[in-house]
């Protein structure tokens, strides 16, 4: 079948290479094309159809896959949209009371496949529904269209683009006949419900910019001037003032629509609105500060992004039983610099980054270089672990994760594949969560080789696998992984001897944690394990962002120019994977109620990062044979 008309558009049914030869695509019938809105408005603009079906025997012929049909969408002689043609199964009481039979109940729909940003936004509004029918089919591919290009428009053009297309979108021309205003008023309307999804799903990212600020003013101005001409976008201007908690003190008159459109405008302080909400947002993000007491081992210290240095020095001076008045907190700068930090001077610094690498020392050091001592003063604080609760250790650890993944953004994952350096501010709960893992992971190894004797050791692997286990049942596999990981790290598997006096049922326990983590078929079994856990839960991060960058790598972003969306929708289902993980529609909370003496154990990690001491502890506590 071939369709063929004179507007400088062309739409074409090619085959992919994997098709034989010889096959042929049948267009059955014009409801087939009226699934495509697109076309539907371009006959209604004039184009004419020209419809050819073969007789006989090609009749009856159908490609050998259906996923090998596409439609292409030409402007000017290029490529602007591909749609491929899917087939998504129907409900049998809709196919029966059609009056067809079972094989009608198997309906053929386009999926866009790729093309230029402009277009994939025009055909995403044309698609749009403004009736909230969720079982729907045609809703449910309308709501997962509009999410994919919410959360992945970032790769292909900027927010500020974005904006002026809805602009441009909203104020269009194409409906000058009187009898097209309703058609017009539907565009605005879904223009309008395009941003309210955006601004809720984004909202934390876009806080801050400059052009969706003055987006949101030109809008709602053009909504008050629409208001004469489309009453019923009233409801959508409430919806404007609600976005930023405004008050109408003013009504419009229906002789004079522009009457108080200006002062209602002035309403619209975003500047002050935007200062103040991204001030508390700022208050409320907290970090981990690492403060080194040796060359070679810190403090993971959980704070606020306002902290000062004499905040940050006490409570590094509690966790290492040392008066705050014999230490001082020194910055270390790149390349050599030294700072001295005074009382209230600010850790962080305006782009929520440390001022340096933080280390504690004591004041009567002549050389600010010199740890504040050397390990053997951090071996004989390693005993408090074997004082806590195992279950309280893992309601802590799962407390301190959840907190932070509940804040993250499941865009952050698209800023950290895609261009993780410019967007650094944007994956901030993400690289967090990724630094707790590594750095319990590095605390588990340095208590168990800072632990001297080798009945205490015995105790605290004992504790560690405990610990595992009891993050494993509060679904968090965040710290599950970590915790494992660590006993598994060359410096504390090879400990022969003391893993030899573990008893068997921790052994086995043991084993079978460790078969959860077992990397082989690509972690089928903790794929199939996670899977099965009721939501909220806290996964893997390291896996989740392997796979997404799998995803990435192993496809092209363009084609031909034109934006490769089988891709991006992809990327989105593991945004979305996120999403579903921290939300808790069952009731199934993750966090509970920990003891205060463990959360400040949990808070003030003491971790050795340096791989070649931790080799040494490892052959002192048990020499090479």
């Amino acid at each position: 079948m071939a369709l063929s008309w004179d507007c400088g558009l062309k739409y074409m049914f090619f085959m992919s290479p994997g098709v034989q030869q010889g096959s042929k695509c049948i267009v059955h019938d014009k409801e087939e094309l009226s699934r495509l809105e697109m076309v539907q408005r371009l006959a209604k603009d004039g184009c004419r159809f020209l419809q050819i079906h073969s007789k006989g025997p090609d009749r009856m012929t159908e490609p050998q896959s259906d996923e090998a049909v596409r439609l292409c969408v030409r402007e000017r002689g290029h490529d602007v949209l591909v749609f491929q043609r899917v087939l998504s199964e129907q409900p049998a009481h809709a196919a029966w009371s059609r009056g067809g039979g079972r094989e009608e109940a198997r309906t053929q729909r386009y999926v866009v496949v790729s093309g230029t940003p402009e277009k994939i936004l025009d055909h995403l509004l044309n698609v749009m529904t403004l009736e909230d029918d969720q079982s729907s089919t045609q809703q449910k591919e309308s709501d997962m269209l509009r999410d994919d290009f919410l959360l992945t428009y970032p790769v292909y053009m900027s927010t500020g683009d974005l904006c002026q297309a809805l602009l441009g979108h909203y104020c269009s021309k194409r409906h000058r006949v009187k009898q097209d205003q309703k058609e017009a008023l539907e565009r605005k309307q879904k223009v309008l419900h395009l941003v309210w999804h955006w601004m809720s799903l984004c909202r934390g990212f876009l806080r801050e910019d400059e052009n969706v600020k003055v987006f949101l003013k030109s809008l709602y101005r053009y909504v008050l001037d629409d208001l004469y001409e489309h009453p019923a976008l009233e409801k959508d201007v409430t919806e404007l003032q609600k976005l930023y908690q405004l008050r109408r003190r003013h009504t419009f008159d229906d002789t004079s629509p522009h009457r108080n459109s200006k002062a209602l405008f002035h309403q619209l302080s975003l500047k002050e609105n935007g200062q103040r909400s991204s001030s508390t947002h700022r208050e409320n993000k907290e970090a981990l500060c690492r403060v080194y007491v040796t060359m070679d081992s810190y403090l993971s210290a959980k704070v606020h992004y306002e902290v000062v240095a004499q905040e940050l020095l006490q409570a590094v001076a509690e966790r290492i039983d040392v008066p705050s008045s014999e230490l001082i907190l020194v910055a270390i700068t790149y390349p050599g610099g030294r700072l001295l930090l005074q009382p209230q001077d600010r850790v962080f610094t305006n782009s929520l980054r440390p001022v340096g690498r933080l280390h504690v020392c004591r004041k009567d050091f002549g050389e600010v270089m010199n740890p504040f001592a050397d390990n053997s003063d951090i071996q004989q604080r390693t005993n408090g672990l074997l004082n806590l609760n195992t279950w309280d250790v893992a309601v802590a650890l799962t407390n301190f994760d959840w907190t932070i993944f509940t804040r993250m953004h499941e865009q952050e994952l698209l800023y950290f594949t895609f261009n993780r350096n410019v967007y650094s501010s944007h994956t901030m709960q993400l690289e967090l969560l990724l630094q707790r893992c590594n750095e319990v992971q590095l605390w588990v190894m340095t208590e168990v080789l800072l632990c001297p004797t080798p009945c205490k050791r015995v105790q605290l692997i004992k504790k560690f696998i405990k610990i595992a286990a009891h993050c494993k049942a509060q679904r968090n596999l965040n710290s599950f992984f970590a915790i494992i990981l660590g006993l598994n790290a060359a410096a504390v598997s090879r400990l022969s001897q003391t893993w030899e006096k573990i008893p068997g049922k921790f052994k086995k326990l043991f084993s079978e944690l460790e078969a959860v983590t077992d990397p082989s078929l690509n972690h089928k079994v903790y794929r199939e394990s996670f899977k099965k856990m009721k939501s909220p839960k806290i996964p893997f991060l390291p896996l989740l962002l392997k796979d997404i960058t799998f995803i990435h790598e192993g496809n092209k972003t363009f084609h031909d120019n034109l934006v490769n969306f089988e891709k991006l929708h992809m990327i989105a289902d593991m945004a979305r994977f996120i999403r579903d993980c921290q939300q808790d529609h069952l009731g199934n909370g993750i966090a509970q109620k920990s003891s205060s003496e463990v959360q400040a154990y949990t808070d003030y990690l003491h971790i050795i990062d340096n791989q070649q001491t931790l080799f040494e502890l490892s052959h002192r506590l048990e020499p090479r044979a």
